[in-house]
């Protein structure tokens, strides 16, 4: 995934409404930035949903009945969806996909087919180290034949995998359900409706702001906080093209005419962006995206930190804000020095000189 970056902050002068400076293709690539934070947040969803609280879950006898909260997890199927609401997910149930969950499930694996001993009777429930290791295996090959291929990898979607509580491996349950559920570095918020007939897109609603951690985005926040970037609009691309993916450039060429005259919009002046000493971000939908069904672009409002990432912002850019903890000063009409570029950006275009 590469990030791109139009800043009418820099240059000479300001320029008009949907002019703003074009660098080149190459404008900025975050593929390093994202694949890192990818990697946090598969981490962080799988230690999450692995299984149940360890803490919380009587130990069985032999011979004993399952508890019931395992009932209902070993009798999900191919296709049912899940939720709970307490954090040791004690209270899990199956409901009707039309209702908010919290996991899709898209495939059964039954891990007592395994050769060898490791998963035999008396064996320790997997860690989560392991059971990061039996998703990447099992469950995304499972999520996209559950979706005939149109599985959107950096969608608005993640893939995960639930297995049973130590108390329901003790009894002899050794089976595990692959699924999705809503891609978050925390607490993965409720969706609705089955992942085949939803946009797996990964946009957020006009005016979110999205947290920032080692100079990252991570999940939603209040724009009071600290925070990466705002959501100043989402950009459709179905519209446009029509087929096969648009190239790279032609999505290049039409995302930043629509996300500088989005930008315009919500903040009420083409020269919000430049007085604020803002960037305006957009993304590129990668072939698989777009094969996937994924059509739609967010246009993100951030400041590059010379530490690499995004610097901090409080408020959002509709207003007055603090970048790095300092009110931004305009740049002068006659131009300014420019920050030293981002890691992967392309060469910023010659300043003009004064006669």
């Amino acid at each position: 995934m590469s990030k791109k970056q139009s800043n009418p902050a820099e240059g000479p002068a300001a320029p008009s409404r949907g002019g703003a400076l074009h660098l080149s293709a190459t404008k900025l690539r975050w593929g390093l930035l994202i694949g890192a934070l990818g990697a946090i947040l598969a981490a962080m969803v799988t230690m999450a949903v692995a299984g149940f609280d360890t803490d919380k879950v009587e130990a069985h006898q032999p011979g004993a009945e399952p508890v019931v909260r395992d009932k209902e997890f070993s009798s999900a199927a191919r296709g049912d969806c899940l939720t709970w609401s307490k954090p040791d997910r004690s209270d899990l149930v199956k409901v009707g996909c039309g209702d908010k969950h919290l996991f899709e499930v898209a495939g059964v694996i039954d891990l007592s087919a395994y050769p060898g001993r490791e998963f035999a009777e008396g064996t320790r429930h997997p860690d989560s180290l392991r059971m990061t290791e039996l998703r990447d295996e099992h469950c995304v090959t499972a999520v996209q034949k559950y979706l005939g291929g149109r599985f959107d990898p950096r969608g608005k979607f993640m893939v995960n995998v639930m297995s049973p509580s130590p108390a329901g491996w003790q009894h002899g349950d050794r089976t595990l359900r692959c699924g999705v559920q809503v891609a978050a570095t925390a607490t993965s918020p409720a969706t609705t409706g089955s992942l085949a007939d939803s946009d797996q897109s990964k946009v957020h609603v006009t005016g979110t702001c999205l947290g920032i951690n080692q100079n990252l985005p991570t999940d939603p926040v209040d724009c009071a906080q600290p925070h990466s970037v705002e959501i100043v609009g989402t950009v459709d691309l179905a519209g446009a093209f029509t087929g096969g993916p648009p190239s790279e450039a032609d999505q290049d060429k039409f995302v930043e005419a629509e996300c500088n005259r989005l930008s315009g919009d919500y903040l009420g002046s083409p020269d919000a962006i430049r007085n604020k000493t803002l960037t305006l971000f957009f993304d590129y939908l990668e072939p698989a995206s777009w094969l996937a069904g994924s059509h739609r672009l967010d246009c993100w409002l951030g400041k590059g930190s010379d530490r690499e990432g995004f610097a901090p912002i409080v408020g959002s850019a509709r207003g007055e804000i603090l970048i790095d903890g300092q009110a931004p000063v305009p740049p002068p009409n006659t131009g300014r020095s420019t920050p030293a570029p981002l890691p992967g950006a392309a060469p910023l275009p010659p300043q003009p000189q004064p006669r």
